[in-house]
């Protein structure tokens, strides 16, 4: 048997542990500020496998009806990594509270033993809702 580690996990989106991250997003204590703390506790979701959240943070013009997760796939997801995230570089230029935004991220993951990667453009929006302003993904586009 392996030795239970006491040091916190790392985040799945590559933060520093579940706890300081992507979890309060996702317990509901806390509500995203950015596009980009959205578009990684919504990548910390899909390692969960926690479709309620997905759901949750989808924008209601573009929210699936049916279910996004199937209980016979096999997705293992093995990283994440944000390339940029369009706001950094506008947010001196522009007001202080976007209402649109742009994430690009390449994730990585397993489907039956097979490594793949998905390169997307995520559109987010910004709009009152519960508990105030909340961003929302979109849809996304994939370069090439």
């Amino acid at each position: 048997m392996s030795k239970k580690s006491t040091a916190p996990a790392t985040c799945p989106c590559g933060g520093p542990s579940l706890a300081s991250c992507c979890g309060p997003y996702i317990a509901g204590a806390a509500i995203p500020p950015t596009a980009e703390a959205l578009m990684r506790s919504r990548y910390t979701a899909y390692v969960q496998r926690n479709e309620p959240y997905l759901m949750a943070t989808w924008h209601a013009s573009t929210r699936p009806a049916e279910p996004i997760m199937s209980k016979e796939e096999k997705l293992q997801w093995l990283g994440l990594e944000v390339k940029s995230a369009l706001r950094l570089r506008q947010r001196k230029a522009e007001d202080a509270a976007p209402t649109k935004d742009t994430v690009e991220f390449v994730a990585r993951f397993k489907t039956n033993g097979r490594a793949q990667r998905l390169h997307e453009i995520s559109n987010f929006v910004r709009e009152p809702a519960e508990g105030g302003l909340r961003w929302f993904y979109v849809d996304g586009s994939f370069p090439e």
